[in-house]
């Protein structure tokens, strides 16, 4: 039976990388956007590379149209059986200070990064303990190992989404669900982040040191924490 990936927050960049390399092993893509036309064109890329994949509109940052969207895949292709996270905010909602951080700059890094997750797993989770399989994966852009004040609002928010899966991963170790949080320290290949660095240089601090990787190395990632199951996080990009 053909299995399906959900791809919450589609993007290019770690979107598409994840795509393809589940696409590979036989993996029905479910593309899940905000943009109608952006998640067609998704679709349209996969198709030619021979990737089966379908369209679904949904702002992932809205709970009752995560809960819909989770409706509309399972009754088109029956159950989900990996889930990706991998939705990402604009670089001008980042408060560049963790001084400056207000409690209103914390609304959209913790809806996105936090909130959203939450609603994924409610909507995909009691399902697949009761199949006893079944994959939740996640994307995040530090660890707590590797602070990084310049992000101010989203590092404390990725903070918080650390904590909330690894407590889930803990939680759910002997139920055949998998829980795996790549970290990435890294400017992605394709992105949408990668091309506004690009325009606009002076979005990058002084002095710091840009990692950058391809879509398809995460994608590699996320099928090898998927296939071997034996850390809840990895973390790639970060300096040395």
């Amino acid at each position: 039976m053909t299995k399906t990936i959900a791809i919450f927050g589609f993007g290019p960049g770690l979107g598409m990388g994840t795509a393809r390399r589940f696409g590979r092993e036989g993996f029905r893509i479910a593309v899940i956007g905000r943009d109608p036309v952006k998640a067609k064109a998704h679709v349209e890329d996969l198709a030619a590379e021979g990737i089966t994949a379908t369209a679904y509109t949904a702002d992932v940052m809205d709970e009752a149209q995560v809960f819909r969207v989770v409706d509309e895949i399972t009754s088109a292709t029956g159950p989900i059986d990996v889930a990706m996270h991998g939705a990402a905010a604009e670089m001008a909602d980042r408060v560049a200070s963790t001084l400056a951080v207000e409690p209103a700059a914390l609304r959209i890094p913790l809806t996105i990064k936090v909130y959203s997750p939450m609603w994924m797993v409610r909507a995909l989770a009691p399902a697949m303990i009761e199949r006893g399989d079944g994959a939740l994966l996640f994307s995040s852009g530090h660890s707590t190992r590797h602070v990084q004040p310049y992000l101010g609002n989203f590092g404390m928010a990725l903070g918080a989404q650390h904590a909330y899966v690894q407590q889930l991963a803990a939680e759910l170790r002997d139920s055949g669900v998998y829980v795996g949080l790549l970290s990435i320290g890294a400017l992605i290949g394709a992105s949408k982040a990668e091309r506004l660095v690009e325009e606009h240089p002076e979005l990058i601090p002084p002095g710091l040191e840009i990692v950058r990787m391809t879509n398809d190395e995460l994608g590699e990632h996320y099928w090898r924490m998927y296939t071997e199951r034996d850390r809840v996080e990895v973390e790639v990009g970060f300096p040395s």
